[in-house]
């Protein structure tokens, strides 16, 4: 719906790869695409005055000069926890293919027709057993100097309980 409400025609759907953009030099910050947006993905930047929202880094994930292990959006990339996938869904074997089908993964609002690129996984129904070492990060941002800080006990104050 964002899409087709733009009345510039900023807002475009990529034929190759389905990516949703904003052409900020048609973009006259009308708003619209963020009223028929219903997923929340579009703000209006104060400054420019037009409508922004997430590229999924189409410029890293095309770019052939990266290694492929390195063509993926940003916040895939710097997740310390590996909670977010990226690949294509319509390979059947690719890693984020096999997720969405082995965990029964659901996309927001079908009802829509819009078949957004975004798939979310449902929570885990058994714990995993993770071993200690499997949770160290070498690039972790929380090391100094190699080391997490160590963090002192947690005291619930009166604020933390509800009356």
């Amino acid at each position: 719906p964002c899409v087709t409400v733009c009345p510039t025609g900023a807002s475009y759907k990529r034929a190759e790869d389905g990516i949703v953009l904003v052409d900020y030099d048609k973009c006259i910050g009308c708003k619209y695409c963020t009223w028929a947006c219903p997923y929340g993905a579009r703000e209006f930047d104060e400054q420019r005055k037009v409508m922004t929202k997430c590229t999924l880094c189409v410029d890293r994930v095309h770019d052939k000069a990266l290694p492929a292990a390195e063509r993926k959006p940003a916040c895939v990339l710097a997740c310390p926890t590996s909670a977010r996938l990226f690949g294509d869904i319509h390979d059947p074997d690719s890693n984020v293919s096999v997720a969405i089908r082995e965990r029964a993964g659901y996309q927001l609002m079908p009802e829509w027709g819009t078949r957004p690129a975004n798939h979310y996984l449902p929570r885990r129904k058994t714990a995993m057993a993770v071993h200690q070492e499997d949770l160290q990060r070498v690039d972790n941002p929380l090391k100094i100097d190699g080391k997490l800080p160590e963090m002192p006990p947690l005291e619930h104050g009166r604020e933390d309980y509800a009356t």
